[in-house]
């Protein structure tokens, strides 16, 4: 579908991503590449590809000039209502406008041109600065980012807190007087390992009265594609895109693990999860400095920890960027009432109440995540049942670690 809106030297293209042309992809990867802000695995078409392969509301918006040469990407769900929500949320810690820096449109334009009439943004990367940072809130997220090789990353950690490195060596030494010797797999294939570091996960969901975000069938449909390779495989294995699992074992045990998304040396984990059974070992603490440390030798440059005030994303992690949050709406009627609802959400006393903060940000976890009406109605019920749970209990990614 193409779409020319009056008094505009640009055009709009609606696409499901499997109908990303080589030369779109092409496109897109380019100017990925020539915005450092933008090397994420989550902002590139082939991410768009992974998820249009399990979602047929997957959407991407292209702006294309007189020419029709692409200039600007933008993928979106297309839900009720012209509702759209980030390609592949809430696995897309990060979304942008994928545009050249001096492109004359920003993401209201594009949203409007796609006939939408809402946008929620959850953690959208405004590389050029413009209106959305002016306007939004915003918070941190995390990078694991060399400079140098890994041993000079783990030296500055240990020069910032000697007490990190003693924790660091008390938990190695636990576990393996526990279990046995350490090992790290950089590239774990094992099937078996993979269905358990997901089943440990959403055990601690549980637990914690969070949402099941790895319950949908689309999700799990999601993760096992990256798991198993039915990916694009374009270029060399070291550069593209592809799954991701780096496992931590005692005595050949698996004890602690990450998984997500790998473009080349950057990598981006969603699931973090270890063995509840060994708790007080502190197996996710030692995984990760482990990872760090073999991070040189199998080509990577930045771990991705994401969006999120966990604290021990704050002990390992050197560089942030801002990602900003809240709702861009269309002119029209659709947009006008996204934005009085959303507003609502705004005021006192909800907005001072944690939990209706928690009571939002679950109902959104379900609109985004449930795409029937059983679905959804399911995941209500859970919502009544888990949050007393929220609320009563702390949530740990990783069992916690002392402090630095």
């Amino acid at each position: 579908m193409m779409r020319r809106e009056a008094n505009q030297d640009w055009a709009t293209r609606i696409v499901h991503p499997r109908d990303l042309s080589q030369s779109d992809i092409a496109a897109w990867r380019a100017i990925q590449a020539s915005v450092p802000t933008l090397q994420s695995p989550l902002l590139g078409p082939d991410f768009a590809l992974a998820i249009g392969a399990v979602r047929r509301d997957a959407r991407v918006a292209i702006a294309v000039d007189a020419r029709t040469d692409p200039f600007a990407f933008f993928g979106f769900h297309h839900r009720p209502n012209g509702f759209a929500r980030p390609l592949g949320a809430p696995f897309a810690d990060y979304h942008a406008l994928i545009c050249r820096p001096d492109a004359a449109l920003d993401l209201s334009d594009l949203v409007d041109a796609a006939g939408l009439s809402a946008f929620r943004l959850t953690g959208f990367i405004d590389h050029r600065a413009g209106e959305i940072a002016r306007a939004l809130p915003y918070q941190p997220a995390y990078r694991i980012r060399l400079s140098g090789t890994s041993a000079d990353y783990l030296e500055r950690l240990k020069q910032e807190s000697a007490n990190r490195y003693k924790n660091l060596r008390r938990y190695s030494g636990k576990l393996e007087r526990a279990l046995g010797p350490l090992m790290l797999n950089t590239s774990d294939r094992d099937v078996g390992a993979f269905t358990r570091l997901l089943e440990w996960k959403r055990r601690q969901l549980v637990r914690s009265g969070l949402a099941d975000f790895l319950g949908p069938r689309w999700c799990q449909s999601l993760m096992r594609n990256l798991f198993t390779g039915e990916v694009p495989k374009d270029g060399p294995r070291e550069t593209r895109f592809q799954g991701l699992m780096i496992s931590l074992y005692a005595g050949g045990r698996h004890v602690a693990g990450h998984f997500g998304i790998r473009l080349g040396g950057h990598f981006h984990p969603w699931i973090g999860a270890m063995d509840p059974e060994l708790d007080s070992l502190g197996a996710g603490f030692v995984h990760q400095w482990r990872a760090i440390e073999a991070m040189s030798d199998i080509g990577l440059h930045t771990y991705d920890l994401g969006p999120g005030e966990d604290h021990w994303k704050r002990m390992f992690t050197s560089t942030t960027v801002d990602v900003h949050m809240g709702l861009i709406t269309s002119p029209g009627l659709g947009g006008r009432l996204a934005a009085a609802s959303d507003a609502v959400w705004g005021q006192s006393p909800l907005n001072r109440s944690l939990l209706a903060k928690r009571l939002r940000n679950r109902l959104d976890h379900i609109a985004t995540l449930e795409l029937t009406l059983a679905g959804r109605t399911r995941g209500l019920f859970d919502a009544a049942v888990s949050l007393p749970r929220r609320n009563a209990t702390r949530r740990t990614d990783v069992p916690a670690a002392p402090k630095p």
